[in-house]
């Protein structure tokens, strides 16, 4: 429920600060005092969509901040945002005097998308604006569901529906590429087919340009390495045998003076390396030999792997990868079993949505009957004596909330034909209407706050009085706030708040005091008899609010 309201700079509202109770709080005042700019007010913090105009004049920006108790609808939703709750919903927003608007929710900077998705969870404004929420089509279908209660159900059969339109998508994408699809398998295990033959292995490309370099030159290889080896080891001159002899000379001259000792032992590992050196040399001549078959085969195997990534548009060493890949495409690429597979599928999930449509659908004309019943009862006590309230399903194409559209309609007297409620030309008699199925659907909603924008317009007498009692029914339900004119509606009010404009002189600014026993009778005469307050409309007041139960 809403908890309070901070106001600053809004319209004609300079700084405003309410609490608000449980039940049933009624606001009144005289015309043009600002009694529907909170609602405007409240709405802004809801996400309703502002301009400069809203920005009290003289002052930079509005900023109105709502608090609310949360509930578990609330808490999941604000899970949902990874918003943190902890006991309460404070939205904010703010226009400034550009019209740039900003929106907060527990400090948390949102979308208005966000702050509006919140404030539907939170407050159902009903009034006489077109904006209100019974004229959408959508909330006429969710409000005679959950009035039924088939919210679940209607839940269900929606997934039911976005799982047919996906497998019938997939199915019509496959059907419609199928040609396309088969020209890219054959062309796939053509490709597949010449890799399969020709098995490029990890690493080979770098293996085999090795082996090619080695094969091309191995003349010059023999040569130079049997010239290596001439000079470390096999000729007279040798470099090994010099060296060795070398060192056997400076070993008998350091036993003579032991200070060339250290000659040798530097020596002597050089010596050491050449050998290991030699043996070296000699091995891999040992194993180089002229092959120009090998070569041969070495250049047409380059030859072939070149030629494959050419074709593929892709490096060499990149054609292992593409194998796996190309073998892979065209494992899923199996077209009939696929398709039979996905027709099969589909005609259940298809079987299944229509099922469950039609239960729905039965429960919805059994709920409308009720309803209409239910709301036609209502108008008699609400000054439309002969009207009729009527809901109707109209058939039309299977979509995600079934096999039908949901309206209402409204004939507003006997002999009246039933029109849309959208098309309702009396701004009262929509309110009315509003109020007779929101306090027959209440105990199926879940808003916890609902407002009422000067609902008994049009009306006045007995059928005020009714309207307030059936207000104060509803506030032992719901939280109910009521922007009312009317003596009889006010006097049934647990709270009354009276709004008033002052003058400094310089600028106009709207005033709400929250009133006590007295001032509550003296603004009961006022609403009875107008501004000249006489004790003939005091003792009528006290009779208003003796008479309340």
């Amino acid at each position: 429920m809403l908890q309070s309201l901070s106001i600053r700079d809004f319209v004609i509202v300079a700084s405003l600060e309410i609490e608000f109770q449980q039940g049933f709080t009624v606001f009144s005042g005289e015309t043009g005092a600002g009694k529907s700019i909170l609602i405007d007010a409240l709405a802004l913090a809801l996400g309703e969509r502002a301009d400069a105009s809203v920005v009290r004049e003289g002052a930079s920006r509005a900023d109105v901040v709502a608090n609310f108790a949360s509930s578990d609808a609330t808490r999941a939703w604000l899970a949902e945002q990874s918003i943190d709750e902890e006991g309460e919903i404070i939205m904010r927003r703010t226009v400034d005097a550009t019209g740039r608007s900003k929106g907060w929710i527990n400090g948390v900077a949102v979308a208005l998308g966000q702050m509006r998705a919140l404030g539907e969870l939170l407050v159902d404004i009903h009034g006489q604006h077109a904006h209100q929420s019974l004229l959408r089509p959508a909330a006429q279908r969710e409000l005679l569901d959950s009035e039924a209660g088939l919210g679940e159900m209607a839940r269900q059969l929606a997934l039911g529906f976005a799982n047919w339109q996906s497998l019938a998508k997939k199915r019509a994408r496959f059907e419609g590429d199928r040609k396309q699809l088969e020209q890219e398998r054959e062309h796939l295990a053509r490709q597949l087919a010449e890799l399969d033959r020709l098995a490029v292995a990890h690493g080979e490309w770098d293996e085999i340009q090795l082996e090619h370099s080695r094969l091309a030159h191995a003349a010059s290889l023999i040569e130079g390495t049997q010239r290596a080896l001439d000079t470390l080891s096999e000729s007279d001159e040798a470099l090994l045998v010099r060296l060795a002899a070398t060192v056997h000379r400076i070993e008998q001259l350091a036993a003579v003076d032991s200070s060339l000792a250290a000659v040798v032992e530097t020596l002597e590992p050089a010596r050491i390396q050449i050998q290991e050196a030699v043996y070296t040399l000699n091995d891999y001549l040992g194993r180089l030999e002229l092959d120009p078959q090998r070569l041969t085969e070495v250049e047409a195997r380059l030859e072939a792997i070149h030629g494959a990534a050419r074709r593929l548009q892709v490096t060499p060493d990149e054609l292992p990868l593409i194998h796996a890949q190309t073998r892979e495409r065209l494992d899923a690429l199996t077209l009939s079993t696929d398709m039979n597979a996905l027709v099969a599928e589909e005609a259940a999930a298809r079987r299944d949505f229509e099922a469950a449509a039609a239960q729905l659908s039965a429960a919805r004309k059994s709920a409308a009957e009720r309803l209409g019943e239910a709301v036609s009862a209502g108008m008699q006590t609400l000054s439309m004596s002969g009207g009729r309230f009527e809901v109707v399903l109209n058939p039309c194409d299977p979509s995600s909330h079934g096999n039908e559209d949901v309206e209402f309609l409204v004939a507003a007297h006997a002999h009246g034909i039933a029109r849309p409620l959208a098309k309702v030309a009396s701004g009262g008699e929509l309110s009315r209407i509003s109020l007779a199925i929101a306090v027959i659907a209440a105990h199926a909603s879940s808003v916890p706050t609902l407002i009422f924008d000067e609902v008994d317009s049009g009306i006045g007498g007995a059928v005020a009085e009714v309207v307030g009692r059936l207000l104060r029914r509803l506030g032992r339900m719901r939280q109910v706030l009521c922007v009312t004119h009317l003596p009889q509606v006010a006097a049934q009010g647990d709270e009354h708040f009276a709004v008033n404009k002052v003058s400094d002189g310089e600028h106009t600014l709207s005033e709400v005091t929250r009133l006590g026993a007295s001032t509550r009778i003296d603004e009961l005469a006022r609403m009875l008899g107008g501004i000249d307050i006489t004790a003939t409309t005091r003792k009528h007041a006290r009779e208003l609010l003796a008479a309340v139960d």
